[in-house]
């Protein structure tokens, strides 16, 4: 190292930084860098407009690089032209009240390079010379998750929590090494995926906020970091991945340093093309009933922040590039966790998703709530106690192909998702006629969820399968997207829906679903044209004990309390009742067994259909008396059927017509 640069990171580092935690020691942090010298500041330099009100020092220091960095510092430090949803006003506010335990955790895991990538896994020692490329599991989702740094945000969070200084010392050193190590090459695209570099975008600015007013944001990390924002949104303003949620994250962290850092001279080009973008998506992403089109409400979730999240930022800063309309899309996203999920909270596990935990959505309707003035949001966000209940208990998302049906808004209400609708891409799964129910509190027939991205291609294969999910399969074939809605007509006494999906070649599922006293579920289904084989009608329970009669062709839930389901097919000639594999997903990474059956009759060239009538029956207590038979015995795949219900002796007619 020659002289000149001795002195320049000397003068920028402020001395030698000593971090001393779990046995590890770090360098001088301008020691690490390779290339932070004169070229560094000068290249920074000429990506900033110096001729911006407040950089007049920054500008006549030009030519001295340490003093133009030391002035840069002291600018950004001072500024307040540029509001953050981290206020750094509040920083004394946040001492003890910002960190979670499990941020604490993280952020001292972090001081001793033990890091969080997926956090399904636990945590792992990445080296005292950090190794970002590090794969301690076969999954690519731990090191592509690695390099989004989720762990620096618990660390700036602590370091408010705490006040304690190691916290910024640490993630100094830590953001000059990745900067270091991680060019944006082939050899680094784990590090390099346009998703992990959105993330960063957006997540870097929060920790600009958490970190500015720390001793050890040195000019020379300020000169670090600040070039690698620019060539983060850079990059990203040359990517776009169009009709994904990859783009909404590509968008935000492009928008995120454009507009918190406005004296990039490519500031205003990069947040106009991220409000195009977004402007762009949230009508090709978005169906006009509110649900992100790839039919996973863990990226419904996430499309939402996407959306909402640079719409506050560019308000706050006083842009005005989003529409009316733009909001009120974002309101109709939100309505889709009311309308879908369960009463507990849950998430139907329809594609991608899982049903995370019971009240999860709490805080975000609370958000909601007031942000749209939604007095039925502030009922779940609020239990009941405040706002005023939804105004319905059966919805259709009909571009979706989603619906719903609930007795009621407590929390041991019945309540059934069904899902029919187009391909939503890779984090669907061809499940069409699939559906959830929930009573008392339970899960009874939850759909399979998925298990895992990357890293077990069988495991990931098993449970898209449609025969693993509640609906019909010919020769237990995976079935292909073809939905269509024929009947939606919720009332009072009964909810009805009828759906179709031309899944085979020369085979239709039909499916009429049928809610009766909002208390059980009569289904119909068909399964019509010239296709031979066998046809299986696969349903599932909750992991535990089940008995199953197959004299009576009937299975049920057998949990010793609380609420269980019922599930009977009506005889006929040739079907037969068969145990098959059943797996269940709840979280990344985990599966248990459960109960799964179907029924099967095979299906020959002379026969035009398959019917099936299977009574669906959530109880408490002892189930109720219940059977059904179809009058007349329609064609296959016509204009309406007609049953007969009997309830503990008492009859009842229910049935559709089409028009």
């Amino acid at each position: 190292m020659n002289k000149y640069r001795r002195e320049f990171l000397k003068i920028m580092t402020l001395g030698t930084l000593g971090v001393a935690t779990g046995g590890l020691s770090f360098k001088n942090i301008g020691e690490l860098r390779s290339c932070n010298d004169a070229s560094d500041i000068n290249l920074l330099l000429s990506r900033i407009n110096t001729d911006l009100p407040g950089l007049d020092k920054v500008r006549s220091s030009m030519g001295d690089d340490a003093s133009a960095a030391r002035e840069l510092m002291a600018y950004f430090k001072a500024r307040q032209s540029v509001n953050h949803p981290i206020d750094r006003s509040q920083k004394k506010k946040s001492f003890g009240s910002i960190a979670s335990e499990n941020d604490i955790e993280a952020a001292d895991n972090a001081l001793k390079h033990v890091f969080v990538g997926q956090s399904a896994y636990p945590p792992h020692f990445v080296g005292e010379d950090i190794d970002w490329g590090f794969r301690p599991v076969p999954d690519n989702e731990w090191v592509w998750q690695l390099n989004r740094m989720n762990f620096w945000s618990s660390m700036g969070k602590t370091y408010w929590h705490t006040g304690k200084d190691k916290y910024a010392e640490g993630w100094a050193y830590q953001l000059e090494d990745w900067v270091r190590k991680n060019p944006n090459d082939e050899d680094h695209s784990y590090a390099w995926r346009s998703i992990e570099a959105g993330i960063r975008g957006k997540r870097w600015t929060d920790l600009f906020q958490y970190f500015i007013d720390s001793k050890f944001f040195t000019p020379t990390v300020l000169v670090t970091f600040l070039n690698s924002c620019y060539d983060h949104a850079e990059y990203l303003h040359r990517t776009y991945s169009k009709g994904s949620n990859w783009g909404l994250m590509e968008a935000e962290g492009m928008a995120y340093i454009a507009i918190t850092f406005p004296e990039f001279k490519d500031a205003e080009d990069w947040s106009k093309e991220a409000f195009q973008r977004l402007n762009n998506e949230i009508s090709i992403q978005v169906y006009p009933d509110g649900h992100q089109n790839e039919l996973a409400m863990g990226y419904h979730l996430g499309s939402i922040a996407w959306f909402m999240r640079t719409y506050d930022l560019a308000r706050m800063n006083g842009y005005q590039s989003f529409p009316h309309s733009y909001h009120t899309s974002i309101e109709r996203m939100c309505e889709v966790p009311m309308k879908l999920c369960h009463p507990d909270g849950t998430n139907p596990q329809f594609g991608d998703a899982w049903a995370g935990s019971p009240g999860q959505h709490r805080s975000r309707l609370l958000n909601w709530a007031e942000r749209f003035n939604r007095a039925d949001f502030l009922y779940l966000a609020t239990d009941g106690d405040e706002g005023e209940e939804p105004g319905s208990t059966a919805y259709a998302l009909k571009d979706s192909g989603l619906y719903s049906m609930r007795s009621g808004w407590d929390k041991q209400a019945i309540c059934l998702a069904l899902k029919c609708g187009p391909d939503g891409g890779w984090h669907s799964q061809p499940d069409n006629g699939t559906f959830e129910l929930s009573a008392g509190g339970r899960k009874l027939m939850p759909d399979s969820g998925c298990y895992i991205y990357s890293g077990d291609p069988e495991n990931r294969a098993w449970f898209r399968q449609t025969k693993v999910h509640q609906t019909i399969t010919l020769n237990g074939e995976n079935s292909a997207y073809a939905p269509r809605l024929l009947l939606w007509q919720p009332a009072d006494d009964i909810d009805k829906l009828v759906v179709e999906n031309a899944g085979y070649p020369d085979m239709t599922h039909r499916r009429a679903l049928f809610f009766v006293k909002k208390k059980y579920f009569v289904i119909v289904d068909e399964a019509y044209g010239e296709a031979t084989g066998d046809v299986d009608l696969h349903f599932q329970l909750a992991p535990g004990d089940a008995v199953f009669n197959k004299d009576t062709f009937t299975a049920r839930s057998n949990f010793k309390d609380g609420w269980n389901v019922s599930v009977k097919t009506l005889e006929q000639i040739g079907m037969k009742m068969l145990e098959e594999e059943g797996q269940v997903s709840f979280e990344y990474t985990k599966k248990e067994p459960r109960p799964a059956f179907c029924y099967r009759v095979s299906k020959d060239a002379g026969t035009s259909g398959i019917r099936y009538t299977t009574i669906v029956t959530p109880y408490s207590q002892d189930a109720p008396d219940l059977s059904a038979k179809i009058m007349d015995q329609p064609a296959m795949g016509g204009k309406g059927i007609d049953l007969e219900i009997t309830e503990n002796g008492s009859t009842k007619r229910i049935g559709y017509k089409l028009t």
